[in-house]
């Protein structure tokens, strides 16, 4: 028995699940890391910053998630280098899907109780995103604006629904826009 298709699971139905004490026997999520490429370069750096944003009310799956993360990565590590980037991964899958496990073989008469007691089984995780939320972000510098763009446009494909990539007015990962974050520079008002 496979996986069930995440697109069993794209939308959000339930109120949020996550694993607990009173949910458990949850499998582990696909995506283990969250942050790849030059993680500890200094803010200066990468003052480029470029998110990929969801345009729908839905769920992603860990397998998603993990397979975004791997195609940007490729893209990145081949066309910049494996030290001219650092991606993010905004989202972590914490709301847990359950199947209802149906027995299709025969002589499954008698454990078969159809939909009595249909409260599922735990089968994987999903990230719930909200219109307008960052899937994931790169930064980098201002000279790979045109590999980092299509390196996300690249991971659009492994997420269903609708996403946009925006270049974000910020410098890098700091909450300033980039004129700001120069004048406090300039000024050594930055720790």
């Amino acid at each position: 028995m496979g996986r069930r298709p995440a697109r069993c699971y794209r939308y959000c139905k339930n109120k949020p699940y996550p694993k607990s004490r009173f949910c458990r026997g949850v499998p582990d999520p696909k995506i283990r890391i969250f942050d790849l490429g030059r993680k500890k370069a200094t803010v200066e750096d990468f003052p480029l910053c470029v998110h990929l944003v969801s345009d729908e009310y839905e769920q992603l799956s860990s397998e998603a998630l993990e397979a975004g993360r791997i195609c940007c990565n490729k893209y990145l590590v081949k066309y910049c280098g494996k030290d001219q980037f650092h991606i993010r991964m905004r989202l972590h899958p914490f709301h847990v899907i359950r199947i209802n496990k149906m027995l299709s073989c025969a002589g499954a008469d008698r454990l078969q109780t159809g939909m009595r007691g249909a409260f599922g089984k735990p089968q994987g995780t999903v990230a719930r995103v909200r219109i307008g939320q960052p899937i994931m972000s790169v930064r980098s510098s201002d000279r790979y604006k045109a590999q980092v763009i299509e390196a996300l446009r690249r991971a659009k494909f492994k997420f269903p629904g609708r996403q946009k990539i925006y270049v974000s007015k910020k410098w890098g990962f700091t909450k300033y826009e980039r004129e700001r974050y120069e004048e406090l520079r300039d000024d050594n008002r930055l720790e």
